[in-house]
């Protein structure tokens, strides 16, 4: 395809700026793409206009004033708000404007948006993420991707500013269920992860010192060494939210179902996460759920926090 990628020539349109979406549409600004970005809480966008990008009202002026466009929000049904709907980034792309949704979001879902932007000859990629806030503020995401191979590779400078691992799985929807798979993947492993510190704080052991052990072993993973120490610091801010992982699990579930898979590890955490959101912790980092699972043992993980090495007892 003929689109070539240049940063002070090539115009990006952002669409969500929370979290993920500030930080990665920060690193193509720095790169010298220039940005027209739009937030539905229009203050969270102000920092990324301070840095020369421009605010606008709709998805519609985004994709209006843009040759790529990037969207990241929360749900599905934002996703087809911002892409599909009256004011969406599809009314008014021009042909050959490349939609790259970033939303973990439903495999179905990109299909039809691939579908009904090849109608208007615009070209549409499900591009889902994984690495958290830390991975969006210094680039280092893993991107999967599912289109048409060609866009994929013409918008590669781009996703390599965001992401060290970038990898194309197939059509329509293929990026979406790779990162159902990361997210399947996720779940089992944050059980682990809390249930291994819960067990050392019981048995007496330094949490810090038992870290320093096991997470370069073959225990090691992206959770035990990023979101463990936030756990044991009481830091339940998000870098990723327990009301999006829900959605994730959710989506994940009913493809399952679809499939005819049984997949009870992943019914399992699904619940245990649905025990964090009912405390409240919907819009805390996933990294909440050792607090539902303290519960389960009577742990009182604040208390623990103040004793030091010993766990405190309700």
């Amino acid at each position: 395809m003929d689109l070539r990628i240049e940063p002070g020539k090539t115009r990006i349109g952002w669409i969500g700026t929370g979290v993920m979406g500030a930080s990665m549409c920060g690193r193509l600004i720095d790169a010298g793409y220039s940005a027209t970005v739009f937030n539905r809480t229009r203050s969270k966008a102000e920092p990324l206009v301070a840095r020369g990008a421009k605010a606008v009202g709709s998805p519609a002026e985004v994709a209006a004033a843009s040759d790529v466009v990037f969207s990241i929000v929360g749900h599905p049904k934002d996703v087809r708000e911002v892409i599909l709907g009256v004011d969406g980034a599809l009314t008014t792309a021009r042909p050959a404007t490349v939609l790259v949704d970033m939303t973990t979001s439903e495999p179905a879902l990109a299909a039809a948006i691939a579908e009904q932007a090849g109608a208007k000859a615009v070209h549409a990629l499900d591009a889902p993420v994984s690495g958290g806030d830390v991975g969006a503020r210094e680039g280092r995401l893993s991107i999967m991707i599912g289109g048409d191979e060609e866009v994929a590779e013409a918008v590669r400078p781009l996703f390599e500013v965001l992401g060290k691992t970038i990898v194309f799985h197939g059509g329509p929807g293929s990026g979406q269920h790779a990162k159902m798979t990361n997210q399947v993947l996720i779940a089992g492993n944050m059980v682990g992860v809390c249930e291994a510190l819960l067990y050392a704080c019981k048995a007496g052991l330094d949490p810090e010192t038992v870290l320093r052990s096991v997470s370069n072993g073959a225990a090691g993973s992206w959770s035990l060494s990023n979101l463990a120490p936030r756990m044991l610091a009481g830091d339940f801010e998000p870098g990723f939210f327990v009301e999006h992982f829900l959605k994730d699990m959710g989506i994940a579930l009913a493809e399952s179902r679809r499939m005819g898979l049984a997949l009870p590890g992943l019914a399992l955490v699904e619940q245990l996460y649905r025990a964090v959101a009912a405390r409240g912790l919907g819009r805390k980092g996933t990294q909440a759920l050792v607090l539902a699972l303290a519960d389960l043992s009577c742990v009182d993980w604040n208390n623990r926090l103040s004793a030091g090495a010993s766990c405190g007892i309700k």
